[in-house]
């Protein structure tokens, strides 16, 4: 039986709508049917990348069967969707859904399914680097050299042996991060009051312990109403002599005002922080001035040629739902409350 062709619209931020969906992509989802580019904010086609197949005939927006979203993608809302009324499935590009998926999106019975799992791997080696580097101490070795335009003394680096390293949440990226900190020999302990059984070679603990005898916590929970500002000085007060403080999860997790307090007060803890609240900090914020402060510009997750990645994943899921495959990456109504 030959598999229906599809109607595909894309609704993608013009910085990555050829950088996620390249033109290996492309050609994927050209070969399931016809795709048109849509501008995020008014829905109306936007031209082709040059080096992207020209469809035969652009699907029109009643008949879009397929919808591709990712970064600069609209919010679904009734509105959005009423102009896409043959849709059936939606299919991220990026990391979470709950920016742009609405009561709507269920209401109407769409299908749903994310890249996440693609973008985790960006983020669980980013966070598997920063562990490394903490435990060498090399963030503030490096920050000494340059502030004193001189060699650094070789000082308080804990080394990997024998060190703890605390992981709070276990969801995809933490479970990805403690698979390869265990791998590589490393103690790994975890809080999460909702997962079942721990991954192996992962100890549960409750969360002040975690914070209270870890070399280095790296966060991955999920951003919710009750995970807001759960981090504040009292447990970052636990944090031994030493310790680093790594977040490549949500800045909402954190009270900042309460970070900086304590890394004020205690400068042998450090602190390597991808994601603030807000985000990005304003200028001239005290955390971008405390010696023993790190801040990337939320770059943990996929960036330049990991971007593809995405794309890859979704040309994958589509080709599965044009077959009458179930979705792989499938994010069911029930699971978004508790999803990043």
């Amino acid at each position: 039986m030959v598999a229906p062709r599809l109607h595909v619209a894309t609704a993608i931020g013009a910085p990555w709508r050829h950088t996620v969906l390249d033109a290996a992509v492309r050609r994927r989802l050209a070969a399931l049917g016809d795709v048109v580019d849509l501008d995020p904010g008014t829905l109306s086609p936007v031209a082709p990348a040059p080096a992207a197949p020209a469809p035969a005939a652009p699907a029109a927006l009643d008949r879009v069967t397929a919808l591709v979203t990712g970064w600069g993608a609209p919010e679904l809302t009734a509105a959005v969707l009423d102009r896409l009324p043959a849709l059936q499935v939606v299919v991220h590009a990026a990391g979470s859904v709950r920016g742009i998926v609405t009561d709507e999106v269920w209401r109407r019975d769409l299908r749903v399914s994310s890249a996440s799992a693609a973008n985790a791997r960006a983020v669980a080696d980013f966070t598997v680097a920063q562990v490394q580097l903490s435990l060498k101490n090399a963030w503030a070795l490096a920050a000494r050299a340059r502030r004193q335009a001189g060699p650094a003394e070789r000082t308080g680096v804990r080394g990997q042996d024998g060190a703890r390293i605390g992981l709070v949440g276990l969801g995809h990226i933490g479970t990805l991060v403690a698979g390869r900190l265990v791998a590589a020999g490393l103690e790994v302990v975890a809080y999460d009051p909702v997962v079942g059984a721990p991954p192996a070679g992962v100890a549960l603990l409750p969360l002040e312990e975690v914070f209270g005898t870890s070399d280095v916590v790296s966060l991955h929970a999920p951003l919710t109403a009750e995970t807001a500002g759960m981090v504040g000085a009292a447990l970052l007060d636990r944090l031994p002599r030493g310790a680093t403080f790594v977040n490549t999860a949500r800045g909402g997790l954190v009270d900042h005002a309460a970070l900086a307090a304590v890394l004020r007060r205690r400068p042998d803890v450090t602190a390597l922080l991808d994601v603030t609240d807000p985000e990005p900090l304003p200028a001239g914020h005290e955390l971008f001035t405390l010696p023993n402060t790190f801040l990337t510009p939320h770059v943990a997750g996929s960036l330049g040629t990991e971007e593809a990645r995405l794309g890859r994943l979704v040309a994958d899921e589509l080709t599965r739902w044009a077959s009458g495959l179930p979705l792989e990456h499938g994010v069911p109504e029930t699971r978004l409350a508790s999803t990043a």
